[in-house]
């Protein structure tokens, strides 16, 4: 089975998805809004900036021209920053209008978006008339692009409301070392996705100010805590937390020095200043704007979720970090289920 595939977004993870794609010998045009780095894709076969020492597969070819890269594809994926989800949809929906096309859309980024608190997939579904995609599917699990790239052994999910599209998809994607698994939750791994960004920005704070694995494990645990409850709050599925993109993308993300997420967190615990941090990073962390969205997003829903809360201040509120984990520790004991 061939598919032809638009990949909108050459940062890390677009380049290793759609590279990962054509070794599975699909058709893919990779759509990046930065010409120099489309003509070194084009020309090098590098992406230098994101993947300093990645050899692209020569059959990728990419191009900065929206309505080329998604002619006449079966699938559009999204692997661009979630705020700009909604402005890049509308581009296409407008490109699919005028083709009478309907392929798939799939997006394997992660976060909420701000102001409107919605989930990408909701997005999508808002922008992009029923005529013009013939499904939604969400990609989502445990993977950091660099350990892709080196063919690390990775499992993801593909959630659906329509199992045949999610089916569809994860025949696309699987190789050898790159396995999907299908659910039909998209509330809960989407949900997983998005906030496990925040709890990894918690798990490098404290990293930089020298706590221990006990420290870590007790984030982890109590911040999928707080993810599941604002889940199921949003008409998840439970057992979907207990699953690839709830445990599974929170232990990855919140344990490696190749999620921007945890190393901006890392930055922030050493005493650096969040705009700088941003600034040097010279890439999107989600999980700084999702921080904000899951925060409002809580206190709408009335759902308790002390440690996005405690970033949430330390991030857009200029409060010490070692006040908020004072006041953390200093809470009011109370039973591990609640």
């Amino acid at each position: 089975m061939m598919a032809k595939v638009a990949v909108l977004g050459a940062g890390s993870w677009g380049t290793i998805l759609a590279n990962l794609l054509v070794g599975n010998n699909h058709e893919v045009k990779l759509y990046g809004n930065n010409q120099q780095c489309v003509d070194e894709i084009n020309n090098e076969h590098t992406n230098k900036h994101y993947l300093p020492e990645f050899s692209i597969n020569e059959k990728l070819t990419a191009t900065t021209d929206l309505k080329e890269a998604v002619k006449d594809v079966d699938i559009v994926l999204f692997v661009i920053p979630t705020q700009v989800i909604r402005e890049v949809a509308k581009k296409l929906a407008v490109i699919l209008n005028e083709t009478n096309a309907s392929p798939i859309l799939v997006t394997a980024s992660k976060g909420l978006e701000q102001g409107t608190y919605e989930r990408i997939s909701e997005v999508l579904a808002e922008v992009v008339p029923e005529e013009n995609r013939s499904g939604i599917v969400v990609l989502s699990g445990p993977s950091h692009a660099e350990d892709v790239a080196n063919k690390d052994i990775t499992t993801l999910a593909a959630a659906s409301t329509q199992v045949d599209k999610a089916e569809y998809v994860q025949q696309v994607f699987m190789n050898d070392y790159f396995r999907l698994y299908t659910n039909e939750d998209v509330i809960g791994v989407e949900m997983g996705a998005a906030l496990k960004n925040v709890i990894a920005i918690g798990a490098g704070t404290l990293h930089g100010l020298g706590y221990g694995d006990n420290t870590k494990a007790a984030l982890i645990t109590r911040g999928l805590a707080e993810i599941t409850r604002l889940g199921i709050a949003m008409g998840a599925n439970p057992l979907t937390f207990s699953g690839l993109s709830g445990v599974g993308d929170l232990i990855v993300t919140c344990t490696s020095v190749n999620s921007r997420n945890w190393r901006f967190g890392n930055a922030l615990g050493k005493g650096e200043k969040v705009n700088d941090i941003l600034e040097n990073m010279g890439m999107v962390v989600e999980g700084v704007a999702t921080c904000k969205a899951a925060f409002e997003l809580a206190e709408k829903q009335n759902v308790d979720m002390p440690i996005t809360n405690a970033i949430y201040q330390v991030v857009y509120g200029n409060m010490q970090v070692d006040d908020v984990i004072k006041k953390l520790m200093g809470r009011s004991g109370r039973s591990e289920m609640e």
